[in-house]
């Protein structure tokens, strides 16, 4: 239970497991960023220009990026969660789609700092996009009505 509504169910817990996950990207981030510029002999107060950590390697670049992207769109996701939970819209369906939408951001940043497919990752955002979208519109029709 979570806030008195099934774990699986809870857009909240959905969203907390988003954040939880988006700091674990921090550390991921770090964790491959302050070793290259090391390396690089990048001094840290040139980082701020953003093109200036361009040249570093791929596998630190990806992270900063999929930390970036997981502060884009998931701003809509937490605000649907929040109001899914104050309209009390927290169910099966809309706890299907918030866990959806996060196991399919999850997958998208494991593939971006690693192998990073575009086309895979293209296809991860699309069906997450389209999961925030139903997550939207079933949210707003039972607010509303």
């Amino acid at each position: 239970m979570f806030n008195g509504v099934p774990y699986l169910q809870s857009t909240l817990a959905a969203a907390m497991a988003l954040v939880a996950w988006s700091l674990l990207i921090w550390v991921w981030m770090y964790a491959k960023r302050i070793p290259a510029m090391g390396k690089a002999k990048i001094n840290p107060q040139d980082a701020r220009f953003p093109g200036s950590l361009n040249g570093l390697p791929d596998d630190a670049r990806q992270a900063a990026d999929n930390y970036n992207h997981l502060m884009e769109q998931p701003t809509i996701f937490y605000a649907v969660a929040i109001i899914a939970y104050l309209a009390a819209q927290s169910n099966e369906l809309t706890g299907a789609l918030a866990w959806g939408y996060v196991g399919l951001r999850v997958l998208h940043s494991l593939l971006q700092v690693t192998v990073n497919v575009v086309a895979v990752r293209f296809l991860l955002f699309s069906l997450s996009t389209l999961a925030l979208i139903g997550l939207t519109v079933v949210v707003a029709m039972g607010a509303m009505g």
